[in-house]
């Protein structure tokens, strides 16, 4: 991601222009299949939507994203909201993926395909991925985001090859969006113990 990225990113998170601070109904709905403790990993995880509600369920909670200023909203709302939640300024594209084992790993809306190599060695044992993306067929009710950005119809599971599928689903979800949203677990990760 160039520097243009991140102060495009910034603007947008300055002019209150990101999504919303809610968190996923497609995440919340998962509940029962996420851990309730451990270390969790929100990337791209902007203004912290999904990570204040990932801290109210018990987990140890870091958010990792390009935007600075995305970084100091997730800080200002975790004190707001009473959780503890660390933040990391990482550009995915460049940088090494944060230092695991993590228990979950929750990817909302944020789509780099060669991550899905990497997600195996730093999830622990066990560990589980969330994975919510729009998919091309999204196009054909919203412009945005262009195709460039989007998945090909089918094709997440396809991507996590090295985990095991515990859920898959596809289609119009919520807020109108056409979303693949995929549970996978690590079998035979890293030891979280040490």
């Amino acid at each position: 991601m160039s520097e243009d990225d991140r102060l495009r990113w910034n603007e947008k998170y300055c002019l209150g222009t990101h999504a919303s601070y809610d968190p996923s109904s497609l995440l919340t709905n998962l509940a029962p299949l996420l851990p309730s403790s451990g270390r969790t990993i929100d990337l791209a995880g902007g203004a912290g939507r999904n990570a204040i509600w990932l801290a109210n369920r018990g987990l140890d909670v870091s958010v990792a994203d390009v935007s600075d200023v995305a970084l100091k909203l997730v800080e200002a709302r975790a004190v707001e909201f009473g959780v503890s939640i660390e933040t990391q300024r990482v550009d995915f594209e460049t940088e090494p993926f944060p230092a695991g084992p993590w228990d979950l790993i929750v990817s909302v809306h944020f789509l780099l395909r060669p991550l899905f190599t990497t997600f195996p060695a730093v999830l622990a044992n066990g560990g589980t991925l969330v994975c919510i993306h729009p998919t091309r067929s999204n196009l054909e009710r919203h412009d945005k985001p262009p195709s460039r950005y989007l998945l090909e119809d089918g094709e997440l599971p396809k991507l996590a090859t090295d985990l095991e599928v515990v859920r898959y689903e596809e289609g119009w979800l919520a807020e109108g969006r056409h979303e693949a949203v995929l549970v996978a677990r690590a079998v035979g990760g890293v030891d979280s113990n040490g």
